[in-house]
């Protein structure tokens, strides 16, 4: 007798297999001609598109106004139901319904239809079978192809729902592109959570400044920095000149290697002598983002904070503890 593990094993196999093959029938069957059209329909929407399903087909409708939310077009979910009692009022003839249901027989849509007609609102079916009543019912249609279900009954909704989030994914990034939705208006979707920490927090908001920042002259000795070396906390301090700008670094390393070639006549040389002459910055606005794929870009060589320099002052410091616990 197999092996239960081996079983298991066998049989994801099988699914995996599965999946492939069904998700391949419905790219090499797709009517890429009918999916420019509802592109270009959707386009030429002057109001909002609202999409509409019953069961798994609603919450798929659900998640790609979301997604076409977010990408900064226009869209909203319609319950089927609640628009028969009264929420069919936000329509206007300025706008596309998209309709989704595998079988295209779903009677809670069917009977939408002749309602969002006297709206005036243009509507598509988003259907897997052809021949069916909501395709004849709507002013556009596009048949989304399914081998088979995943289910070993063919009922259960998997390959069915996961075309139409394709269908759905396609839909929207076209709409994206075409309009040219630009970064600055993706930001402006996203505020919270860490997309838009990443998109929006910058060096600036993070940065040690002022009386905090860690600061010497270059003819200072070593032992007189060790003070504000200890003082600020920062693992560096920064060597400037009377004007502030930027001469050199020394860190927390640079004091070890400078005890182990000196030993204790380190602690008497200039600073200038121990520092870092070249060391890396960046600009108080650039994100944070890009200041930590900077400090990670070598892991061999990685480093934990950059000078913060302006017009070739030094103005801060950002750390790599500050911007993790940032939440990015």
């Amino acid at each position: 007798m197999q092996p239960l593990i081996s079983q298991k094993q066998d049989l994801v196999e099988q699914l995996f297999t599965e999946t492939q093959s069904y998700l391949a029938h419905f790219f090499d069957t797709l009517n890429l001609d009918t999916l420019r059209g509802i592109v270009d329909r959707l386009l030429e929407c002057k109001g909002t598109i609202f999409l509409s399903g019953v069961g798994k087909s609603g919450i798929v409708a659900k998640k790609i106004a979301m997604t076409m939310n977010s990408c900064g077009i226009k869209a909203g979910f319609l319950s089927p139901l609640d628009a028969l009692h009264g929420d069919i009022g936000v329509i206007s003839c300025d706008d596309v319904v998209l309709l989704l249901s595998k079988s295209g027989e779903t009677d809670e849509l069917l009977n939408l239809c002749p309602a969002l007609r006297n709206k005036g609102a243009s509507i598509i079916a988003v259907v897997s079978a052809e021949l069916s009543r909501l395709t004849r019912a709507a002013d556009l249609a596009i048949v989304l192809p399914v081998a088979k279900e995943l289910c070993p009954f063919d009922i259960a909704p998997t390959t069915s729902t996961t075309v139409q989030l394709i269908f759905g994914d396609l839909v929207a990034m076209a709409l994206m592109r075409a309009k040219k939705v630009t970064i600055d208006n993706f930001v402006l979707n996203h505020p919270a959570g860490q997309i838009g920490k990443r998109l929006t927090l910058k060096v600036a908001d993070l940065m040690v400044r002022g009386d905090l920042l860690p600061l010497c002259r270059p003819d200072e000795r070593l032992v007189d920095v060790l003070v504000e070396l200890s003082n600020k906390k920062c693992g560096c301090v920064l060597i400037v000149d009377e004007e502030k700008h930027l001469l050199g670094l020394f860190t927390d390393g640079d004091l070890r290697r400078a005890l182990q070639k000196h030993n204790a006549e380190a602690l008497s040389l200039p600073i200038e002598q121990l520092m870092t002459k070249t060391p890396r910055s960046i600009s108080s606005e650039a994100l944070a983002y890009d200041a930590m794929k900077e400090m990670e870009a070598n892991q061999k060589g990685a480093i934990t904070s950059l000078v913060v320099v302006e017009q070739g002052m030094a103005v801060g410091l950002i750390r790599l503890h500050d911007i993790i616990q940032s939440g990015l």
